[in-house]
């Protein structure tokens, strides 16, 4: 598994200092996305768990959750990473396009959003949109989170 990027983010899990890992390889190739760089397998740099666990470690105490923008495709290893983020106190969370994800992986995360990107409906802050932003344990909807009015 190889991720192109990685950023501390906060607007991805809100509520959350994130460290954030741009997984590439992306089989969807949903019309309008905004990260097509990740369509190309092994673009970027390998991701092995003594990487992740070194980043991991380094942000411990400053970051509160790991977010990856896709991977489900990199099963084992995805659920690999999660398990060791966990073991380290962070909230994990998962941004994919597919609707849903395989169990294996759905009981490492703390949050999911799921949902092809489709311009004319919007992203999570959109009224309209098809995306979903899942507390997993509970499977409530947090979507309002990510509008302009919403109280955190």
């Amino acid at each position: 598994m190889y991720y192109h990027d990685f950023q501390v983010v906060l607007q991805e899990v809100p509520g959350e200092i994130s460290l954030c890992f741009s997984i590439s390889g992306c089989p969807l190739r949903c019309e309008g996305c905004h990260s097509p760089y990740l369509w190309k397998e092994k673009q970027g740099t390998r991701l092995t768990c003594s990487l992740f666990h070194q980043i991991v470690y380094r942000y411990k105490g400053f970051a509160g959750c790991v977010v990856f923008m896709g991977g489900e495709w990199h099963r084992k290893k995805l659920i690999k990473l999660l398990k060791i983020a966990k073991s380290e106190g962070y909230k994990t969370c998962l941004y994919t396009g597919e609707e849903e994800v395989a169990p294996e992986i759905r009981t490492q995360l703390d949050l999911l959003k799921t949902g092809r990107w489709e311009a004319a409906r919007g992203g999570l802050d959109s009224a309209n949109t098809n995306q979903r932003f899942t507390e997993v344990k509970t499977n409530r909807n947090l979507n309002h989170l990510f509008t302009k009015n919403s109280m955190i």
